[in-house]
């Protein structure tokens, strides 16, 4: 009895360790928006946005037909008490933006 409630335990301590853990993600703009205003949303929040031009339309007419995520974008960040720097943390990512 001692054992099953042990395993429990734990069981329930590592399922709440690896939801505390889990960073909600930022969701990326799906097709169809505006182009303009989805590639500010996106650099707002501190991605780099590469934009495949489908048309001749201007940015401030054109619809997203396609958001692909690249990779992480890493740099270095001072710690809140800014006394040390953290090394390769994730400030953002790379999208690429098909727009028509």
């Amino acid at each position: 009895m001692k054992n099953i409630t042990i395993a429990t335990a734990t069981a329930a301590a590592l399922t709440g360790a690896v939801l505390g853990l889990a960073a909600p993600a930022a969701a990326a703009p799906s097709a169809g928006g505006n182009a303009d205003a989805t590639i500010s949303q996106l650099e707002d929040q501190g991605n780099r946005v590469i934009v495949n031009r489908l048309s001749d339309a201007p940015l401030s007419q054109a619809t997203v037909v396609g958001v692909q995520p690249g990779p992480d974008i890493r740099d270095e960040v001072w710690s809140a008490d800014g006394d040390s720097i953290r090394q390769n943390v994730i400030t953002g990512k790379v999208y690429y933006v098909d727009v028509r």
